[in-house]
């Protein structure tokens, strides 16, 4: 299962570099790479702040809500999900056809991260730790799960 999964997730940047026509490089490129840069920053960022937060023994049962997790509960798994979107996003100059269906592999990451693994399981543990927290309570309510802006219509 974990090597569908990688097959998947790799799908975009294995075409990528099995195209053999030396395009040069254009706009959709560009336009991935950078959302690759952000996700990867957000990722790294997030984690560094998790770090430090938890490295302090004052926070031993507190639950951070400061720096890139003010603004979303799971900003490491935002920036995993823009890093692969990035990916499959620079490769689509070269796609055409079938390839399209490489999609998946930004889609799945985040079904599992949001769906399946990351998010449910974190959360889960999260609401039991401090889920009858007032200031929890109010973190969940005022705070997205991975997009930092409402996307409501």
């Amino acid at each position: 299962m974990q090597g569908i999964w990688v097959f998947i997730t790799l799908l975009p940047t294995l075409l990528l570099n099995l195209e053999k026509n030396g395009k040069p490089l254009g706009f959709w490129d560009y336009l991935g790479w950078s959302i690759w840069a952000v996700g990867f920053t957000t990722e790294a960022v997030a984690d560094q702040q998790k770090w430090h937060f938890r490295s302090n023994p004052d926070n031993a049962d507190k639950f951070i809500q400061s720096g890139l997790w003010a603004y979303s509960r799971h900003p490491n798994y935002l920036g995993e999900i823009l890093l692969w979107t990035g990916l499959f996003v620079s490769a689509t100059s070269v796609l055409h056809g079938w390839q399209y269906v490489s999609v998946l592999s930004p889609l799945l990451v985040w079904f599992l991260l949001s769906h399946v693994s990351g998010v449910p399981i974190l959360e889960k543990a999260a609401m039991k730790k401090w889920g009858k927290q007032a200031a929890f309570q109010a973190y969940l309510r005022e705070t997205p799960m991975l997009w930092p802006v409402s996307l409501r219509l």
